[in-house]
């Protein structure tokens, strides 16, 4: 049974370009499943239990309804149509919610390993401080290139952002009503921009998203050996 409060918006707008692939990533098998079918399950299977919006484009909604009948997936979910960039893709899901008190997930598609200690973790921080992010410390060196000159970065300070991006649903609301911005590279950068603190959550390196053929092999890697 679905919690009512909380939802979770599975955004699935990616193209098979990076792939080299004619089937879009979301589509492509891993482990005998297509890749998001593993994303809603992941949610599916927490104890938060959100209710499922799943975002993809128009065009596609008759390839996914082809693939659940082929897989006999039959979770619960509903389908609402993508957007010409991501922020379009999350307003359209966010406009099928209609809760002041919904706490709301927003989640790659394409990142088939969320934990569900993850997913609940963040709906827990998010219910007490409005908001969680999800990232993870950054593993390696950095250095910022401005003007052909290159400096380093502390490493430390550094975090590489995932998705579950959790949230209130007013903090959610305002910050979808601003006009469109190419600066807007996730919810959280949406959200700050409404003048909202932004709070990290602990993610995990194994909670990789899928954007190169070699990045399927490392999940069936991962997923073998849980």
């Amino acid at each position: 049974m679905t919690n009512d409060q909380n939802y979770a918006i599975i955004v699935a707008g990616g193209s098979g370009s990076r792939m080299q692939s004619a089937i879009p990533k979301q589509f492509l098998l891993l482990n005998g499943l297509p890749v998001l079918m593993h994303t809603i399950l992941a949610f599916y299977n927490s104890a938060s239990k959100p209710n499922i919006i799943l975002v993809i484009p128009a065009d596609a909604h008759g390839y996914w309804k082809k693939l659940c009948d082929e897989y006999n997936f039959t979770i619960p979910h509903q389908l609402v149509n993508g957007g010409e960039t991501r922020f379009h893709s999350v307003k359209n899901g966010l406009n099928a919610i209609n809760d002041e008190n919904a706490v709301i997930a927003i989640q790659d598609a394409v990142r088939p390993l969320t934990s569900t200690t993850i997913i609940d973790n963040t709906y827990k921080q998010a219910k007490t401080l409005g908001n969680a992010v999800t990232a993870v410390k950054s593993r390696d060196s950095i250095r910022q290139v401005r003007d052909n000159a290159s400096s380093s970065l502390l490493r430390d300070e550094i975090y590489l952002v995932q998705t579950p991006q959790t949230f209130q649903y007013a903090q959610l609301k305002k910050a979808y009503e601003q006009p469109f911005n190419t600066g807007f590279t996730d919810d959280a950068s949406v959200v700050e921009a409404t003048g909202e603190p932004i709070h990290i959550l602990e993610g995990s390196y194994q909670n990789i998203k899928i954007t190169f053929p070699e990045d399927i092999a490392i999940a069936e890697l991962l997923l073998k050996q849980r």
